[in-house]
């Protein structure tokens, strides 16, 4: 059974930073694209990044681009969200998701995480 698990949420302050971590027990990790999408209450679901299955290529939403990098070990099987210079406005659940390789330009992720809790304070 595939379980992505992901850690790393918490309070933080505006400005502030934190790092995610999806720890993956995908068997064939590195076959597999990456994604990390946020929920904020009372809203959709929203595409935060992605990142391909060597790691050479990424994407951003325009609203955390410059701010967020994600990136990936897959020697450890963890997909990484770092996020810098946090604003009130990034507070959501943040989901890690992975599909196959074409899954970064397809946008069909086939397993998620249960999500970790991200608070920015103002």
């Amino acid at each position: 059974q595939v379980q992505l698990v992901e850690s790393g949420g918490g309070l933080v302050q505006t400005g502030g930073s934190l790092r995610l971590s999806c720890a993956a027990s995908l068997r064939t990790f590195s076959t597999y694209a990456m994604a990390w999408f946020r929920q904020a209450p009372g809203k959709e679901r929203e595409f935060v990044a992605a990142i391909t299955i060597g790691g050479g290529s990424t994407n951003y939403a325009d609203s955390v681009k410059g701010r967020f990098t994600i990136s990936r070990d897959n020697a450890k099987n963890t997909v990484y969200l770092q996020m810098n210079s946090l604003k009130p406005e990034d507070t959501a659940v943040y989901y890690c998701a992975a599909g196959t390789s074409s899954a970064y330009y397809t946008e069909r992720w086939v397993y998620w995480g249960q999500g970790t809790q991200v608070t920015v304070s103002s």
